[in-house]
Formats: structure tokens, sequence, C-alpha cells
């Protein structure tokens, strides 16, 4: 089984746009619009995969994808906590309609009701209620709710210690992502998303975070930003603010995708990163869309780079595609089980 750990509805029915339009107009106003005025059919949420997701998983021999609302939608900035809420709980919902109409293909991960200065424990009821009512097997955890003003603590910092008690009683990593870029100078997915995944691995560096918590699980995308580029730098920083080395010191705990959409990329990951802390994953439709002219295939095929990885086993590759998921996914055993599937 190839199991795909980071996938975002980004080929939602345009009904969802347009009530979030219509309910970010609301919140520059103060307003609140009630969920209910939005409506999507079955067959509009069907319409929306069979062109793109489901159709790629086949094309490309995929199996199963982690799947959460779209990343850059989140806009944890936009509006007050309640809008936040609101919103939140109505993406997560149609996620849980998703992996209901195709459980064999998706399984959800849950956006959290972030806000700008609210402490992040006013998220533990949405993600409880995802985990344990929808059945979703994790949260995407966003550093920046400011959408790059960075104005909020550290994700070291014991503000967010409720929220992590809750993710650890529930069993559930977290996928470290940003949402949409405010600032015009900091392109969204091409900076934005890379300094996200980058900024949070230096925040955990400096602090001891997983002495006090030593099962909590984060999984930094995008291949990491530019950690496994800066091993070297990174290593010396920890060894330089009294840190052990960092297999010890954050690897226990951290975790990196394949979202790099280059071989060379990918084989520079794989022998940086150790296999053990490596999970597959496209963003597919994601952030990179279209054809690669010097291969002839999509950039987000990441599957046929990791294929093409010389120096990899088979079991370093069951590793990347399947079991690392299993194990930093704890609750995903079961889901497939549900679902009659076997890793």
């Amino acid at each position: 089984m190839i199991i795909d750990c980071h996938g975002h509805y980004t080929t939602e029915p345009q009904q969802l746009h347009d009530f979030r339009k219509k309910q970010t107009e609301a919140a520059s106003k103060h307003q609140h619009l009630a969920p209910g005025d939005l409506k999507i059919t079955d067959d509009q949420i069907r319409e929306s995969l069979e062109g793109a997701q489901l159709k790629f998983q086949r094309e490309r021999g995929t199996d199963l994808t982690i799947f959460s609302p779209r990343a850059a939608g989140m806009g944890h900035h936009i509006g007050d906590l309640e809008t936040s809420i609101e919103w939140s709980r109505l993406c997560n919902d149609l996620i849980h309609r998703v992996c209901t109409l195709y459980p064999r293909n998706f399984i959800g991960v849950c956006q959290l009701p972030q806000s700008p200065g609210v402490a992040p424990d006013k998220c533990v009821d949405e993600l409880e209620r995802c985990v344990t009512q929808l059945g979703f097997v994790g949260c995407n955890l966003n550093p920046d709710p400011s959408g790059g003003y960075w104005k909020t603590k550290s994700l070291a910092d014991r503000e967010w210690y409720p929220l992590y008690e809750k993710m650890v009683e529930l069993d559930v990593p977290a996928m470290i992502h940003v949402s949409a870029s405010c600032n015009a100078c900091v392109h969204g997915t091409g900076a934005h998303y890379i300094n996200g995944d980058t900024t949070a691995f230096m925040q955990l560096i400096t602090a001891d975070l997983f002495k006090d918590f030593p099962t909590l699980k984060f999984i930094i995308p995008h291949g990491g930003g530019a950690v496994p580029y800066h091993w070297g730098r990174y290593r010396g920083l920890a060894l330089n603010n009294g840190k052990p080395e960092l297999k010890e010191h954050l690897l226990k705990n951290v975790f990196f995708d394949t979202c790099v959409y280059h071989l060379p990329g990918i084989e520079l990951l794989t022998k940086v990163i150790p296999i053990e802390n490596i999970l597959f994953a496209s963003e597919m439709v994601g952030a990179v869309r279209g054809i690669d002219p010097m291969t002839g295939h999509e950039f987000d095929d990441t599957k046929k780079y990791v294929d093409k990885v010389s120096w990899l086993s088979a079991a370093d590759k069951a590793s990347i595609f399947s079991g690392n998921a299993l194990r930093v996914y704890p609750r995903l055993g079961a889901r497939l089980k549900a679902a009659g599937l076997s890793a």
C-alpha cells in the first residue's frame, strides 16, 4: 500500500468559495454568517474529485490520501475566533463527507480554529470532535495564524501545552502547516510555506519540548523546507545551544514528507534524513501543478522520484510509502481496517 500523508481538498465545489467570500465580507463588518447557508450535494463532491485526486491516485499507483482542508484556505487571520470556529467546522465536515463517500481513498485530518492572539487551547474542542466523532487521524497546526507576520509565540511556548496534551491523549500527530500569506513580500507557496517549515524546526531546536511530551509527533511538510539542505547548520546550532545531536534531540518526534518536486531534492532528503523519519507525500493537487518539461511528468508525481532513488532498498521504500505513516499516525491502522484495507 502507498499512503500519501499530505493531501488537501484543493478542488472544492465553487459553492464553498462563494460562501467563504460572503463570510469574509461579513467578518470585515464584525458579523457572522450562518454555515447552514452553504449547500453542497454529494454529486458535486464526487465531481470535484473524480477528475483530480482520484484520477491521479489511479494513474500514479497510490492508494490512500490523508486528506485535509485547503491549507491556504484556512485563513486564520480572517475575522475573529468565532469566524475561525465556524469556518473550521464547516471545512472539517466537508472532509468527513469526502471520507464517507470514498473511505478506501481518503482519511481525514482536521483544520484547527486558530486565530491571531487567541490561546491555542481554544482549538481543543474541535480537535476532539474531529478525532472522536469524525474518525480523523491528525490535525494541521499553523505556527503563524497572522499570515506571514509571525505574531505568535514559539511552538515550544507553554501556551501551546493544552493543545499538545489533547494531541497526546488522543494519540494524533500534527502536520505543521502555515496558511495564506498576507504579506505581499512573502509569496505564499514559494516562500511562506518553506519559511514556516524551517522556522518551526528552529523553534524546536532551541527548546526542550519533547522532554515534556515524549510521545508528541510533528510532521514538517515540503521536505522540511530548508532543513535537510542545511542540516549541518542546524546540527551546529543545536550543539551551540547546548542541545544533543538532532537525531536524539528531535528525530524521535519530528518527521518529514516527500513534497519535493525533483529527483535531486528527494535524493538529498533520503541521504540526510533517516529513512524512518520520511513519509511519502505529494500534496496533489497543490502548490506546483503541471508537467515538468524536463521529465514529461507532473511535478507533484513524487512517487516517481522515490522509485528512482537507486540506493533505497525495497524495505526502505516500504517504510517511506506506508510503514512510517502507520507509526506516526497511530489511529491510521484501525481506520484502514474499518475500510477493509490492509497496509
